[in-house]
């Protein structure tokens, strides 16, 4: 029940006491004369603010804030107070409208009142009472709106990957030189992955880029893998991509498939044993939506000797969808790319050129940036992904996402495009997590060959060295990027090398074919006279470049070079079928690869 004012105020006009009051709780009871009861209204919001504000003036607090954006539970709870809130705003609202009709009707009377004030107001007034009122909720609805687009989003992205409306391969299906796995009986778990993460431990999560064709039963290839090594300690991060002609993976002992392949490895392509997997239940564990997912993890994680916990999938068509609807990337093109045969669709290519420099790409040309193969290497190829992962974390930013329309947009393409095993009530973790990593210090590593795989060309297929690449994996966040970019252009360049023994100091040449091979070369000690050079009194080393090789191999060079502390020489002669021959001396330095 409303009190007569604490003071006698002049004429109040109702819908302005109602105006005040939408704009802050309190302010219309105070133009309309009631203090105490303005106070009462403005206290909590005053506090509420006070309490926010205090929250978001440390950097990490106002993180940690944005970051509980996208736990399910806390969108929930702040979808209830926002309602409360609204349910406060329009009872201060209505009482403010209240108290100025009263103390204007009040107007008039003695000291007693004993006058009967009058109630009643103008239609006017009251419309725009319920106008303000209207205002008020259309912009809590909005609120509310956008909180569940994004409760939407959090819940939705979850569930492992596509439905089997379709069986997607046969149960009897078996890579090339397997034995078929249904005489194989072993009953096995409905999941292996182990406790949540716990804040603490090195987190390894596996980025799928995958290749699927609804129109096509049984087209789901996995043609990215790069599992994101963090380490929350010191905020580093680890990209570390595998490609896709990766064949002989290891599979772990807890997979009944180690035991029925031979040598305990998967024989065909990496980028198939998503659908393998998903067609032999008997061979990993797993129910049909994550059997797939769950054989990707073990696969990756025995090979790098991880524990990879979770799985993102992107699919590539929807990833086009994405871009385009963030407005597009700024990607810092390092290398030119060129393919004259891009394949847009099964039967239409394209002729693709992008420049070096910083390009602004719309969704076809990230896909087609990430993806190209002609006329590049798989190592390029694994960086320029890494890349426009890391551009578009980089320039998506809230302002971003809040552009008319854009949200409700990108959770769409989000739903349909994005799976992932990671619990909604975990995002916060991750998300604080990414705010915090520092991507300039990110660290990169492609197993590719010579280094960490060999290669065949006649099959086209790639062999993990499977000690080597574990010991880069565990000195991921320790080793000299410097040598690692050196490495890789290296391999880049493709030179083969031979090394000859031209001292006589028995298993010279050998060690120093292995050390090269350590650098990045594709260094061997050729069968021929057993190793030998043409004779055994060199005492400096000799290194020649043959047949023009020398303008397309600068960083081979360069490294040879500061290897034996001496100059390149070229040399013209057909009859030789490698690039570098390398004749070492009595003063060659003594040379062997680290230890793994």
């Amino acid at each position: 029940m409303l009190q007569r004012p604490s003071s006698r105020p002049g004429p109040r006009s109702p819908f302005a006491a109602a105006f005040l009051s939408f704009l802050f709780p309190g302010l219309g009871q105070a133009y309309a004369g009631f203090g105490p009861r303005a106070l009462a209204f403005a206290a909590l919001p005053v506090l509420i603010v006070a309490l926010v504000a205090g929250l978001l003036v440390a950097e990490p607090t106002r993180r940690g804030l944005l970051a509980q954006l996208t736990s399910p539970t806390a969108l929930l709870v702040l979808l209830a107070l926002n309602a409360a809130l609204a349910v406060y705003r329009v009872v201060a609202v209505v009482d403010a409208y209240r108290a100025a009709a009263v103390a204007s009707s009040l107007l008039g009377t003695d000291s007693r009142g004993l006058s009967r004030p009058s109630s009643r107001t103008h239609p006017l007034s009251a419309l725009g009472l319920a106008a303000v009122v209207a205002v008020l909720a259309v912009g809590h609805v909005a609120a509310a709106r956008y909180n569940l687009i994004a409760y939407d989003l959090v819940t939705g992205i979850g569930g492992g990957g596509p439905e089997p409306s379709a069986p997607i391969g046969s149960p009897d299906a078996s890579p090339t030189g397997a034995a078929s796995p249904t005489a194989f009986e072993t009953a096995l778990p409905t999941a292996s992955q182990g406790p949540p993460w716990n804040g603490t431990d090195r987190l390894n999560i596996l980025l799928i880029g995958s290749d699927t064709r609804p129109d096509i039963a049984g087209h789901h290839f996995t043609d990215t893998l790069i599992v994101a090594s963090i380490d929350p300690a010191t905020r580093q991060v680890a990209m570390l991509s595998l490609p896709r002609d990766t064949v002989r993976v290891p599979l772990p002992a807890r997979f009944p498939a180690r035991a029925h392949f031979a040598g305990g490895v998967y024989p065909d392509k990496i980028n198939g044993l998503w659908l393998y997997a998903r067609a032999n239940p008997r061979l990993f564990p797993g129910n049909d939506r994550q059997r797939g997912y769950e054989a990707l993890k073990g696969a990756l994680g025995e090979l790098y000797g991880l524990d990879v916990r979770y799985y993102v999938e992107v699919d590539f068509r929807g990833f086009r969808q994405i871009v385009d609807t963030l407005g597009g990337v700024n990607i810092d093109v390092q290398l030119p790319v060129s393919d004259d045969a891009y394949p847009l669709t099964d039967t239409k290519k394209l002729k693709l050129y992008i420049p070096p420099g910083i390009q602004h790409m719309d969704g076809d040309e990230a896909l087609a940036y990430a993806r190209a193969r002609h006329k590049s290497t798989d190592f390029d190829r694994a960086q320029r992904q890494q890349r426009v992962i890391v551009s578009l974390r980089q320039q998506t930013d809230l302002a971003t996402l809040l552009a008319p329309g854009r949200l409700e947009a990108l959770v769409a393409a989000f739903k349909q495009t994005v799976k992932t095993d990671i619990p909604p009530d975990l995002f916060p973790r991750l998300v604080g997590l990414g705010q915090a990593i520092d991507l300039s210090n990110m660290r990169s590593l492609v197993f590719t060959p010579p280094v960490y795989q060999v290669e065949c060309l006649s099959c086209y297929s790639l062999t993990p060295k499977v000690e080597v690449i574990r010991r880069a994996v565990r000195n991921a966040f320790t080793f000299d990027q410097a040598l690692e970019s050196s490495r890789a252009k290296v391999a880049e360049e493709g030179a083969r090398v031979w090394v000859l023994n031209g001292s006589g100091r028995q298993g010279q040449a050998t060690d120093v074919a292995a050390y090269l091979a350590y650098r990045g070369l594709d260094a061997e000690v050729p069968a021929t006279n057993g190793g030998r050079a043409d004779r055994l009194t060199y005492t400096r080393t000799v290194v020649t470049v043959y047949n023009g090789a020398e303008a397309e191999l600068g960083e081979t060079i360069r490294v040879l070079e500061d290897v034996f502390g001496v100059d390149v020489v070229t040399g013209s002669d057909p009859k030789v079928r490698v690039d570098v021959i390398v004749i070492t001396g009595s003063r060659t330095p003594t040379l062997t690869p680290p230890p793994d």
